[in-house]
C-alpha cells in the first residue's frame, strides 16, 4: 500500500492577503516542517489567525502560493481548532463519531479517553464547560488522524486549570509526531509550548527564532517591545 501524501512542509512564498484596502498578510514568505511546536505570536490584528487559515486551505491568498508537500492543494490530514469551537447538538461522543469517516465506537472512546472526556461520553456537548468544551474539539480534530494540527488561540478564555488540561493534550499530541502550529496571545503559554516562535506584526512576517534565542535574544526591536510589554502598533 502506498504511503499517504505529506502535507509538509507547508511553504508560504511571498504570499499577500487583501480585504479591501488592508493588507492583512503581506509577502509572508516561510516553511512550516516536521518538529516541535511552531507558536505565532503578535499583537491583535498582527495576522496569526489569517495565516493559520491560508495555512489550513480554508482562504486562498490574493497573491503568492501556498503549498503543502510541494502540491497545490492541502490533503485531507490536516485540522484545525478554533477559539470558539461550534458543539454539535449532540453528545460529547456523538460529537467525535461525527468527525470519523466510519463509525467506530473504540475509537470515539480512544479519542475521548485521550482528552480526559471518557466519563463524559453521553453528556450533551453543549452543556459541557469550556474547557471541556475546547477538548472535545481537540479530539475531534485528532478524529481525523492529522498530520499536522493548527490551533488559534485554544485556551484564551479558559481559566488556569482548563488551560493546563489543554496545554497537556497539545504536548501529549506533538510528542505523537503530529506538527502543532499554535497561535497565542500568551507569552508564559509559548514559552511553556514553542520549538520555534514566528512573531509576526502588520501583517508581516517580523521575526523567527527557536524559543530560547527569541526570548533571551530577540532579534528585532518590535519582538523586544512585544516581550516588554509595551505597544506594538
Amino acid at each position: 500500500m502506498r504511503a499517504p501524501l505529506s502535507e509538509l512542509p507547508v511553504t508560504f512564498e511571498q504570499v499577500s492577503l487583501r480585504a479591501g484596502a488592508v493588507d492583512v498578510v503581506r509577502d509572508l514568505g516561510l516553511g512550516l516542517a516536521p518538529g516541535a511546536p511552531t507558536v505565532l505570536l503578535g499583537p491583535n490584528g498582527s495576522g496569526k489567525s489569517t495565516l493559520l487559515r491560508l495555512a489550513m486551505g480554508l482562504v486562498a491568498p490574493t497573491s503568492g502560493r501556498v503549498s503543502w508537500g510541494g502540491r497545490e492543494a492541502p490533503g485531507e490530514r490536516l485540522a484545525m481548532v478554533f477559539q470558539r469551537p461550534v458543539m454539535l447538538r449532540r453528545s460529547a461522543a456523538a460529537n467525535v463519531a461525527y468527525a470519523l469517516p466510519a463509525r467506530d465506537p473504540a475509537r470515539v472512546q480512544e479519542l475521548l479517553a485521550k482528552v480526559g472526556l471518557a466519563s463524559l461520553a453521553d453528556r450533551p456537548a453543549r452543556k459541557l464547560s469550556g474547557g471541556e468544551q475546547q477538548r472535545l474539539a481537540l479530539a475531534r480534530a485528532l478524529a481525523r488522524d492529522p498530520e499536522v494540527l493548527f490551533l488559534d488561540e485554544p485556551t484564551a478564555s479558559l481559566d488556569p486549570a482548563a488551560t493546563k488540561a489543554v496545554e497537556d493534550i497539545v504536548r501529549a499530541v506533538a510528542a505523537s509526531g503530529v506538527k502543532i502550529v499554535m497561535a497565542t496571545h500568551d507569552i508564559g503559554q509559548a514559552r511553556r509550548l514553542a520549538g520555534d516562535v514566528i512573531f509576526l506584526a502588520r501583517g508581516r512576517l517580523v521575526e523567527r527564532a527557536d524559543t530560547a534565542r527569541f526570548f533571551h535574544a530577540p532579534a528585532t526591536s518590535e519582538a523586544g517591545a512585544f516581550l516588554r510589554g509595551d505597544l506594538v502598533i
